[in-house]
Formats: C-alpha cells, structure tokens, sequence
C-alpha cells in the first residue's frame, strides 16, 4: 500500500508540472462540490480542469445514449463532445441504447451515426453501442457499432500508467431488450471469470430511475442487480429515459442515467428517493476518466455547462 501511494505521488506531481489547457468555456467552480447541489433542470458553473485529473495512461471515454435521432440537438451535442475532446482526449464511446431511430438504412446510419461524428471517427475513436427498443434490427453486424454480430458481449481496456497503478477495465455489453434465461447465466459466468479490477455494464434501460419508467426499472432491477453486486460490478450505465440522473449508490454500485444525448424529455424527472443529481433542461453527454482505484465523471451539457460531477471509488471484493 505505501508503495502504491508514492507511486500516485510521483503521478500527481508530474500531472501538475505539465496540466493541458482549459476545457472549453471554463469558468471558476464554487468552493462547495457542485455535484451535491445539482438539481433537476439547472446547470451548475463550469468544473476547472482538475475535475478530470487526465493522468498519464489513464482509461479516458465517453458516454452518450438515446442520440439516434438525427436532428440539431444531436449535432449540436456531437459538436459538443468534438470540441471538448480537444482538452479530453478520450479514445472511445459507450453508446447506451436508441443508436438509430430509424428503419436501418444506409442512409439513417450515415445521418444519424457517421456524419456527426465524423470528426472522432476520423481521428480513431472507437464506438461501442449496446441495443435501445427503438434500434433497427440487424445493428450488431453495423461495423462501427464493435458489436461483431452480438447483442451482448465483453470487451477490455488496460490502463497503461505505472504497473502499480495498472487496472484491467471490463466494460459489459447487456442487452435489455430481450434478457433471456440464457443471457442472465451469461453475464454472471463472465464476471465471475474476469479479474478486473472494474468492471463496468452498460445497457439501455436503467434499473433505478426517477422518471416514467420506475415500475418497469424495479422488473429490471430484480434481474439484474443480485448478479452486479455478487460479481463486483461498480457502475452501471443505461439510457431509456430521455435525461441525465446521478442515483445514489445502492448496493455498491453507482448507477447513471445517460438518455438525453439526442432525445430529451424536457421537465421529466420526478421528485424520488433515487436522484442524487439531475439534469432534464437539455441534451448531454458524459466524459469519464479511470486511474487507479477512481472512476471521475462529468456530464455536460449541449451549450457546455458541467451539471454534474464527481467520483466513483472502486468496490473492493
């Protein structure tokens, strides 16, 4: 333990000697951490840069669900997440559900995927989507998509700082849609055979919700949930509701909502023991950042507002 801890000295410090420029539209943050205040429908002040700590070789990505609608909130939001990707340098997507509001074209994956995006595909960031209700059938053999042909499926990154600070990452494909028997003995024989240290499920309806789907959440919950807390999960991410909701840790596990990259529902959250955060005034996207034994978050805005922020500790054993 004393040597892990000055090896994160010997980061923090060389971080600080060489700190990036400003992210977009930066202004000073209150003293008190914003993320306890944040609340239905308004933003609080834009984080400085040391809300994300952007250590070296540290798993950086983001996270965006209910996009695939085509239309200038989705660019805008796209463009949104381009220019912060100038400060943030994340090098892939987690795509929570609702990808392509359409029959499946061509033509509505060139609209509603390629063209707004074009720039981070152009620049190498990788997209890795799980199934929304509304997807056209067929999305997992879309080759942008990383699904390979499957409707649920595993994939690794490795954080590449210090071999004391190293962390194996598992990120969890689950389909919701249709969660069989099958895919159930699926999920808790992966996690139980994978040794990461975080383990990540990302899916498209959520398991606690303060929206319109509570009751069709707590259905969800019953199946999942015993299967995350028994294997390690320690965040789980979903879409389905069209805004952005911060759940207080049940369990365990820190669960967000991340609907609203596209779709918004305006004015949706409801008042409930869940919310820890809320945000249903715009469209959004978030940006996250795992070094050693902490996941850092943001959740911004459209115009660029940070509405929520904070830290995810890593569940131990």
């Amino acid at each position: 333990m004393t040597r892990r801890l000055a090896a994160m000295v010997v980061v923090a410090s060389a971080v600080l000697a060489c700190r990036p420029a400003s992210p977009p539209d930066t202004r000073e943050a209150p003293a008190a951490d914003a993320a306890a205040r944040a609340t239905a429908g308004a933003p609080v002040a834009q984080a400085e840069p040391g809300r994300l700590p952007l250590r070296p070789g540290s798993v950086r990505f983001a996270v965006m669900g209910d996009t695939g609608r085509g239309d200038r909130h989705q660019y805008m939001t796209a463009a949104k997440m381009i220019e912060w990707r100038q400060w943030f340098d994340y090098s892939f997507v987690l795509m929570l559900g609702d990808n392509i509001y359409a029959e499946g074209t061509p033509e509505d994956y060139a609209q509603r995927f390629e063209r707004p995006y074009k720039p981070l595909l152009d620049a190498g960031v990788t997209f890795h989507a799980a199934i929304g209700n509304h997807d056209p059938p067929g999305q997992e053999n879309y080759p942008l998509f990383n699904m390979h042909g499957r409707r649920y499926y595993t994939f690794e990154k490795k954080e590449g700082s210090l071999p004391l600070l190293s962390n194996e990452v598992l990120f969890m494909a689950i389909d919701t849609v249709n969660l069989t028997p099958q895919q159930l003995r699926w999920i808790g024989n992966e996690l139980e055979a994978s040794d990461a240290e975080w383990k990540i499920a990302f899916y498209h309806h959520p398991l606690y919700t303060s929206g319109r789907y509570q009751f069709w959440s707590a259905r969800l919950r019953s199946a999942l949930e015993p299967i995350f807390v028994e294997h390690g999960v320690g965040v789980g991410l979903s879409g389905h509701e069209h805004f952005y909701e911060r759940i207080r840790p049940q369990r365990g596990v820190q669960y967000f909502t991340s609907g609203a990259g596209g779709a918004l529902r305006l004015n949706d959250l409801r008042d409930s023991e869940w919310t820890a955060a809320g945000f249903d005034a715009d469209t959004h996207f978030m940006l996250m950042e795992i070094s050693g034994d902490t996941l850092h978050f943001l959740a911004i805005s459209r115009k660029g507002d940070v509405v929520d922020w904070g830290t995810v500790p890593r569940r131990d054993d």
